[in-house]
């Protein structure tokens, strides 16, 4: 309860106003039709946006549907008393703060007791001095006041401790809760689950050329493509300086392969904007399957994206590299201009626009095209291609 220095120092006239700038909205419970309108004729003309009730139960109705500030409550009212109500109404608001203050005669301690028990913030006696009213409830949305502005930044360092702020993606420490999550529901119900790995392109050169303003803008702007490439359910966090890991729930190799196919194009087809020129950008993607073969755990999973990351950067970046066991390397099409077919003898299998244009020239995706399951070589040593399971 407010003590009497801060009742001396409260505003009278003006009205608390909330951080949004609209005045304080109030509900006023109480069955006496004359005390009613004392009070709302006080606090209008304080300024308040003032809505009254005659019972408790309508004041529970009204605070429900939300947008309040503070409550008034007699304490005897029919149908719910103001106890009750208060009662209700602190179990309701557990998680934010709802002013309540009681209005009572001043004979009746008990009831003003069991009411600051019960979790009433203050209380207001019968006859009402008009000064006293307003200090008190002025004091009650000051203090509302600062506990909104504690629990916002409260919630802001909650998402800053789970997200990364420069792409608003999740961050490492989130990642790997949600990954052990993921893997082990995918080894309880045995259902598929993949993981890519995405790497920028030259990002160091364009920190030389562009400075960070530049490196900065084509990190945000490959995540945005990133999450404009996957589903709600996927879980896209920044891995890196420059790297991005997805995990995919309930993904097949098919699916899996489409997904990071629909990266790879958002990132080729959307150049960043800088110094009055369009600045190509590209990414190389490693992804990794479970089951598989040789990956029998969460760290073997990470440790498979990454290995089929380190290749696609090895052949030159700007590609897909699917980790198997003697690896996998996929270029996808660019608009149609051929590129050269991997080399004869390598125990990978690949997929390039010569080689679909050969095979199935009408089917060879352009830039603008939905991707489609690419076209492959299959080797002996792999699975034929499932599509990609729904959750």
């Amino acid at each position: 309860m407010p003590n009497s220095d801060e009742l001396r120092s409260a505003p009278l006239s003006a009205p608390i106003e909330l951080p949004s700038g609209r005045p304080a909205r109030i509900v006023v419970a109480d069955d006496d039709r004359l005390a009613r309108q004392m009070l709302v004729s006080i606090l209008q003309k304080a300024g308040f946006q003032v809505e009254a009730v005659d019972d408790g139960q309508e004041a529970i109705e009204l605070i429900g549907r939300g947008g309040v500030d503070l409550v008034l409550l007699d304490i005897v009212m029919p149908r719910l008393t103001g106890l009750e109500a208060c009662r209700l109404l602190k179990s309701m608001t557990s998680e934010s703060f709802l002013p309540v203050v009681l209005v009572t005669v001043k004979s009746d301690t008990a009831n003003r007791v069991e009411g600051l028990k019960i979790g009433a913030d203050d209380y207001v006696c019968k006859p009402f001095e008009e000064e006293e009213l307003l200090a008190r409830v002025g004091a009650m949305l000051r203090i509302k006041r600062l506990h909104d502005q504690v629990a916002a930044q409260r919630a802001y360092l909650e998402q800053l401790s789970i997200h990364d702020e420069m792409t608003g993606l999740y961050n490492y420490r989130y990642l790997f809760t949600r990954l052990n999550e993921e893997f082990k529901r995918a080894e309880r119900y045995h259902e598929p689950f993949a993981c890519v790995l995405v790497d920028i392109d030259r990002l160091k050169v364009m920190n030389e050329t562009g400075g960070r303003t530049l490196g900065d803008a084509v990190i945000r702007r490959v995540a945005d493509g990133i999450r404009r490439s996957v589903r709600e359910v996927d879980v896209v966090a920044r891995y890196g300086g420059e790297e991005f890991l997805i995990v995919l729930p309930s993904t097949h190799f098919a699916g899996s392969l489409t997904v990071a196919e629909r990266i790879w194009r958002e990132a080729a087809g959307n150049p960043v904007e800088f110094g009055g020129e369009a600045r190509p950008c590209s990414v190389s993607i490693g992804v990794a399957l479970y089951p598989s073969r040789d990956v029998r755990s969460k760290d073997g999973l990470i440790r498979a994206a990454e290995s089929a990351l380190n290749q696609a950067k090895r052949e030159g970046g700007n590609r897909i590299c699917v980790f198997q066991q003697h690896g996998q390397i996929y270029t996808p099409a660019a608009g149609g201009e051929p590129q050269s077919s991997p080399p004869p003898g390598k125990l990978r299998r690949s997929s390039d626009p010569a080689f679909a244009a050969t095979h199935a020239a009408h089917t060879a995706p352009s830039a603008t095209d939905e991707p489609r399951e690419p076209q492959t070589r299959r080797g002996t040593d792999l699975p034929p291609f499932a599509s990609r399971k729904p959750l």
